[in-house]
C-alpha cells in the first residue's frame, strides 16, 4: 500500500514523543529513588504535562517493576537485598538501553586482546557485538555468553571461522541470573590475567559501590576485578541506587562506567565525582551521528 504524505512526519513526531516519554520516566524514577516517593500533582507541575500523562508514566514504570503505585503517586518497589531476578526476567527490561550500552562498549575492544565478560544480560548483549572482532580471547563465567561465541564459530560446517574468538568458560555453580560462581570459578579466574573486564552489575551506589544479592557471585566478581588491567562496568540507569546484599568493588576500582541516556543530570554529576570515567551511550551515539 502506498505511504500517505502524512505518515512520514507523523512517525517522526511519534519517535520524538517516545523519546520524551523515556526521559520523563527516567526523571520520575530518579525522583522516586532519591526522595522515597513522588506525588502526581507535583510531577505535573515540574514536568509541565497533564495529570493523565503522569499517570501513564507511572503505569509504565509499575509494569517494569521499578515503582509501586499508591494513592496520588508512587513509591519505590521494596525488594530485599537478597532478591535476585532470573536471567529471563532481567532480559525483558531496558532492552534499548542495553543494546546502546553494548554497541558503545564494543568500540572499546581491539582485535587480539584478552577480555573477560561477567554474567548478565548487558554483557550477553555485548557478546553479540563482538563476533566480528578478530582473534579475541574471551574469559567468561556465563554459559549464555559462551554460547553466543560458540554458535558463531559453527555456522553449519562444524569448523571455526578464521579469527574466531577463543573462549574460556570458568565452570562453577549456576546462579538464578545464569552466572557461574563459587570455588571452581574463583580458582579458574585466579590464575588468569586479562586486558579488560566488562562487568554487569545488580546495583551501583556511592556508599555500597558495586553490589550483588548473591554472596558467591560477589566473591567471583572480586576475582574478576583483581585479574583485570582495566574494569569497565555496563549498567543502565535503573541500576543506580540499587544495593544488593554484598559489595564486591568500590567505585574508584572502576575505570569506566558505560550507562544510557536515561540517567538524570543530577545523578550523572554525582557519578562523575566518584568515577574516573563516565560514558553515556545514547548521547555519544547521537553526537557521532550529528558530526558526520
Amino acid at each position: 500500500m502506498p505511504q500517505s504524505p502524512s505518515e512520514g512526519p507523523s512517525s517522526v513526531v511519534s519517535d520524538q514523543q517516545n523519546l520524551l516519554a523515556e526521559q520523563r520516566r527516567a526523571l520520575i524514577l530518579d525522583e522516586v529513588r532519591r526522595r522515597g516517593g513522588v506525588r502526581v500533582n507535583e510531577l505535573t507541575r515540574r514536568l509541565n504535562v497533564s495529570d493523565m500523562t503522569v499517570r501513564r508514566d507511572l503505569d509504565a514504570l509499575a509494569r517494569q517493576g521499578v515503582v509501586e503505585k499508591v494513592h496520588g503517586g508512587a513509591v519505590p518497589v521494596v525488594e530485599t537485598s537478597t532478591h535476585e531476578p532470573g536471567f529471563e526476567a532481567k532480559s525483558a527490561l531496558e532492552l534499548g538501553a542495553k543494546e546502546e550500552i553494548a554497541r558503545t562498549a564494543a568500540r572499546m575492544v581491539a582485535p587480539g586482546t584478552a577480555i573477560a565478560l561477567s554474567g548478565g544480560t548487558t554483557t550477553f548483549a555485548l557478546a553479540a557485538q563482538l563476533l566480528d572482532v578478530p582473534d579475541l580471547t574471551v574469559v567468561t563465567n556465563s554459559v549464555r555468553v559462551a554460547d553466543v561465541f560458540h554458535a558463531a564459530r559453527r555456522p553449519g560446517s562444524g569448523e571455526a571461522r578464521p579469527g574466531a574468538a577463543t573462549v574460556v568458560l570458568t565452570g562453577g555453580v549456576r546462579t538464578p541470573s545464569d552466572a557461574l560462581v563459587g570455588p571452581v570459578a574463583d580458582q579458574a579466574i585466579r590464575s588468569l590475567h586479562f586486558d579488560v573486564l566488562f562487568l554487569g552489575v545488580h546495583g551501583i551506589s556511592v556508599e555500597a559501590g558495586l553490589s550483588t544479592p548473591n554472596l558467591a557471585e560477589a566473591e567471583t566478581n572480586r576475582r574478576l576485578v583483581r585479574s583485570a588491567r582495566r574494569v569497565v562496568v555496563l549498567a543502565d540507569h535503573t541500576k543506580w541506587g540499587t544495593v544488593g546484599l554484598s559489595s564486591f568493588a568500590r567505585l574508584d576500582e572502576v575505570d569506566t562506567l558505560v550507562t544510557d541516556a536515561g540517567l538524570s543530570s543530577q545523578t550523572r554529576a554525582e557519578m562523575a565525582e566518584h568515577l574516573p570515567g563516565l560514558v553515556v551511550a545514547g548521547e555519544r551515539a547521537r553526537a557521532e551521528g550529528e558530526g558526520r
